[in-house]
């Protein structure tokens, strides 16, 4: 069939004088079209199309700033208040937090408290630091109630504050000491705060009986009786009565071996002092054992070295301890948190009764899976912590570096108590964890799919042909805030010049080859006398 050559009807052809449109008018009217770039760039061969166009960096202002921008200005996401953290990984905007300010301030959260999760060598006690430097720009006194590792000793020195070298040889706390809680008492009695005053000595009194408790239950490995507790007590009334100033374990031990009538009236003897002397014969062997030696060496026996002072930062150094020794690391961090939130309370009852500024504290536990390993009555100590700290004007932070680390403890009812250190807290920050990690976290906290990876990823080893350079792992200086269920804000934290020499925690690994190659040894130099360090 032949093919027929014609104008369709959709398509005809324009008229003589008709523009294509349909239009009359000559085509010199319109004007020349010009050709340029798409949205994307120019397309075709050797044209450079974009096939994606990258996100634009954003920048933060105030809006007299960035009011001549519209309408390229936008609100963010990220809070103001607190610490300055780092940057939003995403929107590189600005992202200040910590538990007091969110707490006080913003109204975020209702408990100022945090919890840290994260793998070793990620920056957990950097971002630590990075809080407690700020927070004492702010006036909160910083209190690190046992630095296991001697981590924060930099950070506190530099602050102007107090450290306390505690371990053998080094340094001595005396748990009978009731530190200010005489001087406080004398105070609020002449200014006329006789109830506030009975109270002070009723806190110190209570704190020093459990101290005495707690050090013979980690010691037997078990509880002192009923009795024998009700010998203590007695026997550290009769000892306040009679004793001129500041006693030790060796006096506690001279009166229950002197057996006056008031103890043996609570020992229930009938007269018969052999009776007496039967029911304390453990416990004066428990006694002898705290100050004369044992297991628990001689820290607790004598004075106190270095007295702890309440208006300024404070550092428990402990790093001396051996970590096999973990019946002494449990007692020495024990009489640390004792002997802390004892000083808080007397700074909070002269506050109250308007004799004293009042004073906020930043508690740090750091290496908290250490603590409650460590030996009886740690977990039960520590949740009593964080149920306490909004009633009592503390703000903590709690570190460990998994959930698994919580949960193993040996009694159920210990693992319940350490799971509920991560639900009550008022935030949670978690850096880079493992993916068998996923199902426990969220099990406390809300997470999303996209959060649990971005967790994963951040765990992650560097490079392998990073050949000694200075190639980080992706997760370092990275940590996800979570806030109950609302989404995590992601933020990355970089060190200033001063923070650098302040966050050195591998200093035993720094090369010291060429030093000693070109200098002889020198003689090693005679130990200091058992407390000089910790005067200085």
């Amino acid at each position: 069939m032949p093919r027929l050559f014609g104008r369709k009807k959709d398509n005809p052809i324009p008229a003589a004088g008709e523009t294509a449109t349909g239009t009359r008018g000559s085509a010199r009217d319109r004007p020349a079209r010009t050709r340029g770039p798409g949205p994307r760039g120019w397309a075709g061969r050797g044209g450079g199309s974009a096939a994606l166009v990258p996100a634009v960096r954003e920048y933060r202002g105030t809006t007299v700033q960035v009011c001549g921008l519209w309408p390229f200005s936008s609100g963010t996401s990220s809070p103001m208040i607190g610490v300055p953290l780092g940057r939003h990984e995403e929107t590189q905007a600005t992202v200040c937090c910590d538990p007091i300010s969110w707490f006080q301030r913003a109204r975020l959260i209702s408990n100022p408290s945090a919890f840290i999760l994260g793998k070793p060598g990620l920056g957990k006690s950097t971002l630590v630091r990075r809080m407690l430097l700020g927070l004492s720009g702010m006036g909160v006194h910083p209190l690190v109630l046992g630095d296991l590792k001697g981590e924060h000793v930099d950070a506190v020195q530099a602050l102007g504050g107090q450290v306390i070298r505690l371990g053998r040889g080094r340094g001595y706390l005396n748990i009978l000491d009731p530190g200010q809680a005489v001087e406080a008492a004398q105070l609020l009695e002449e200014k006329g705060h006789h109830d506030a005053a009975v109270r002070v000595r009723a806190d110190a009194h209570g704190r020093r009986l459990n101290m005495v408790v707690s050090l013979i239950t980690i010691s037997r490995n078990s509880p002192p009786t009923d009795q024998e507790q009700t010998i203590l007590d007695r026997a550290l009334r009769v000892l306040d009565a009679t004793f001129d100033g500041v006693p030790v374990l060796k006096d506690l031990l001279d009166v229950v071996t002197a057996a006056p009538a008031e103890l043996r009236q609570v020992a229930l003897d009938r007269g018969d002092k052999n009776v007496y002397l039967q029911e304390t014969r453990a416990l004066e062997a428990t006694l002898l054992g705290l100050t004369g030696g044992g297991k628990l060496g001689e820290i607790f026996s004598k004075q106190t070295t270095n007295p702890m002072r309440r208006n300024r930062a404070v550092v428990f150094d402990v790093s001396s301890i051996d970590e096999t020794e973990t019946d002494l690391q449990a007692a020495v961090l024990l009489a640390c948190w004792s002997y802390g939130f004892g000083t808080v309370n007397v700074a909070n009852a002269l506050a109250d009764a308007g004799l004293e500024p009042r004073r906020n504290y930043f508690v740090v536990l750091d290496e908290l899976w250490r603590a409650l390993r460590s030996g009886k009555g740690m977990v039960d100590r520590a949740d009593a912590l964080t149920r306490l700290n909004r009633s009592v004007g503390v703000g903590q932070v709690m570190i460990s570096h998994t959930m698994s680390d919580l949960l193993a403890l040996p009694a159920e009812e210990d693992r319940m108590k350490a799971r509920g250190f991560v639900e009550r807290s008022g935030m949670v920050i978690c850096g880079g964890l493992p993916a068998s990690e996923m199902p426990l976290l969220t099990a406390a906290i809300p997470l999303s799919r996209q959060e649990q990876q971005k967790l994963i990823s951040w765990q992650d080893p560097p490079a392998w042909d990073s050949r000694g350079g200075d190639v980080e792992p992706p997760g370092r200086g990275r940590f996800l805030i979570k806030v109950g269920g609302r989404p995590g804000i992601p933020v990355q934290i970089g060190l200033t010049s001063i923070e650098v020499s302040l966050n050195d925690t591998n200093k035993r690994w720094h090369p010291a080859v060429e030093k000693f190659a070109a200098e002889p040894l020198p003689e090693p130099a005679a130990d200091p006398m058992p407390g000089e360090e910790g005067a200085a």
